[in-house]
């Protein structure tokens, strides 16, 4: 999916919202349980009530990972469903790689070919060659983790490095990789004072915003430092659209979350 394609689906949409899919067996209702695949069943149904609320959905792999083969069998049932019946839907491989150049390319093949996501979070820290494979891929998007909306981001991401930031620093440097048009960014929602700093070095790159809902991000406070005329914001949210209700209901009530912070996003696209 092209970035124009992403910005008129926000559009047409009035929403801005990434569901995130982080789907954890202990927290589904227990009627899907007894279901031959619960966690796709799961998925499936967030995505049935959800879709016209949002403009993209990020499975956090490690909650597939964590259940071995079958795991990775409902992640793969899950972008199938998406591709075939949602094909407008960007989707985000939340997997944290980044590697030396050869295995960031079969990192790259695994989410971009085999799994078909439009998109990958690749952690920065190993420099230039372990990205650049990632943005080799057309129509493809690589979202470095710039400043992320854990408590442990103070260990490094904000100390100084010569006479900045060290998530500075990879903005600033990320900037000159090849195909770096294929850049996006992690920025937290707790974060969100931090984003006026960002743009002043990214200002028109599509940012992934976290933390909005269970995490306490604010998503006024994200949109007043970090908006642009193209929007150029995807927030997300899981915990609080997901696990909305423990009932039958369950997906209602997520539709319910998703609808309200739709509405929410409505407005400040309105302002625009």
């Amino acid at each position: 999916m092209t970035t124009k394609d992403l910005v008129g689906q926000i559009f047409e949409k009035k929403s801005f919202l990434c569901v995130g899919l982080d789907t954890d067996l202990a927290k589904i209702p227990k009627h899907l349980l007894g279901d031959k695949d619960p966690i796709f069943s799961f998925n499936k149904a967030i995505i049935d009530a959800t879709h016209q609320f949002c403009v993209a959905y990020k499975p956090n792999i490690a909650f597939y990972e964590a259940y071995g083969l079958q795991g990775w069998k409902s992640l793969e049932r899950t972008m199938e469903y998406l591709n075939e019946k949602h094909p407008e839907m960007f989707t985000i491989a939340d997997a944290k790689r980044g590697d030396i150049g050869n295995t960031s390319t079969r990192y790259a093949k695994a989410f971009f070919e085999a799994l078909n996501f439009d998109s990958i979070t690749i952690a920065p820290y190993m420099g230039r060659d372990s990205v650049e494979p990632f943005l080799e891929f057309k129509d493809k998007h690589t979202i470095l983790l710039a400043l992320t909306s854990n408590q442990g981001a103070f260990d490094f991401q904000t100390k100084n490095v010569g006479n900045h930031e060290l998530y500075k620093e990879v903005l600033e440097r990320s900037k000159t990789y090849k195909n770096a048009e294929n850049l996006m960014y992690v920025v937290g929602a707790t974060k969100a004072s931090y984003l006026e700093g960002v743009r002043q070095i990214v200002p028109e790159s599509f940012l992934l915003v976290p933390g909005v809902g269970a995490q306490g991000g604010n998503l006024q406070e994200v949109c007043k430092y970090g908006i642009t005329k193209n929007v150029g914001l995807l927030v997300n949210s899981s915990r609080g659209i997901l696990y909305a209700s423990q009932g039958e209901d369950f997906a209602k009530e997520a539709a319910n979350k998703a609808r309200n912070i739709q509405q929410e996003m409505e407005v400040e696209l309105g302002k625009l």
